[in-house]
């Protein structure tokens, strides 16, 4: 009988002497708010490694640069936020400390996703005595999901750019992605049709793209400023506005303290509707695809005869 010449511990042994190679590592992404967070994992799924600042429970306007926050961004291969001024309190100060060359305003790790979108809201003059004003437009894009679908074009070209060995897989995950998302924004338009011209209020001027979308018309903002919180005095003014233009709801994000749109929805018999604002906003807010749903089906619930 032949002997094998390899034995087992042999072929083990020879194993331990060959070279490791390391596995390749994710890109890493550090997202500001949920909704790119999201986006950036549908688009790169395994090759990215996500990390996202904020919750969709957090006044995307109001946060600290935190150690834990500066270290991720000092670890990052590319920054996805907004932009448009929204980040303007902490993202500065956190990308300065973090030390990070790579995303630094202007380079190519640092992407913002206003930047590729018609901006809203524009304002002819900045006077910060009026209130959290914008100095670039309304930031809250992504409450419209054709800015998502132009986001995700320009966020997958940059995927590309900073990681071109794994260029094709981006490339073909944006497709995917894009056809998706032009199927479901196509349900979505059709489910949303008895919304359009729909009087509404809003707590905060945060859903200024999604009237656009959907034909929503704004008849009063609950907030006298952006940012400032109601006077009972302003909301009485609301009231009076309210009777001579009804509302069909008042809206609110998530994040935002209830009162004000409960104390409407008392005094006026005006429906309160919280939709999820962001990605995590709500049980059914998983992902890109459910924020759009479970806002949808929220505002369709306002309006449908009881």
């Amino acid at each position: 009988m032949t002997m094998n010449r390899f034995t087992l511990p042999g072929l083990l042994a020879m194993a331990l002497l060959l070279p490791v190679l390391p596995a390749q590592a994710a890109l890493r992404v550090f997202a500001c708010e949920p909704e790119w967070g999201a986006l950036a994992q549908e688009l790169g799924g395994s090759l990215v490694d996500v990390s996202v600042a904020t919750t969709a429970m957090q006044d995307p306007h109001q946060i600290q640069a935190k150690p834990s926050l500066i270290a991720r961004a000092r670890n990052a291969d590319l920054v996805v936020c907004t932009g448009a001024e929204l980040e303007t309190g902490w993202l500065p100060i956190l990308l300065q400390q973090s030390g990070n060359a790579k995303v630094q305003a202007g380079q190519p790790g640092n992407f913002a996703a206003a930047d590729h979108v018609r901006k809203l809201e524009l304002p002819i003059q900045v006077d910060r005595s009026q209130g959290d004003v914008h100095a670039a437009g309304n930031p809250h894009i992504q409450t419209d999901p054709r800015n998502i679908a132009q986001v995700a074009t320009a966020l997958g070209a940059r995927l590309q750019q900073v990681d071109p060995a794994h260029a094709a897989d981006y490339a073909r995950r944006q497709a995917d992605f894009a056809q998706r998302w032009q199927q479901a924004m196509a349900r979505w338009a059709t489910q949303a049709a008895p919304l359009k011209g729909v009087p509404v209020v809003s707590q905060h001027k945060a859903f200024v793209y999604l009237y656009d979308w959907l034909g929503l018309k704004e008849v009063a903002v609950l907030e006298p400023k952006p940012g400032v919180e109601p006077s009972a005095a302003h909301l009485q003014t609301v009231l009076t506005t309210l009777k001579a233009s009804p509302a069909r709801m008042v809206l609110r994000a998530a994040y935002q303290d209830s009162k004000p749109s409960d104390w409407l929805n008392k005094n006026a018999g005006v429906a309160a509707v919280t939709l999820p604002f962001t990605v995590g906003g709500s049980d059914g807010a998983k992902d890109l695809f459910g924020l759009f749903d479970d806002t949808v089906a929220r505002l369709l619930a306002a309006v449908s005869p009881k």
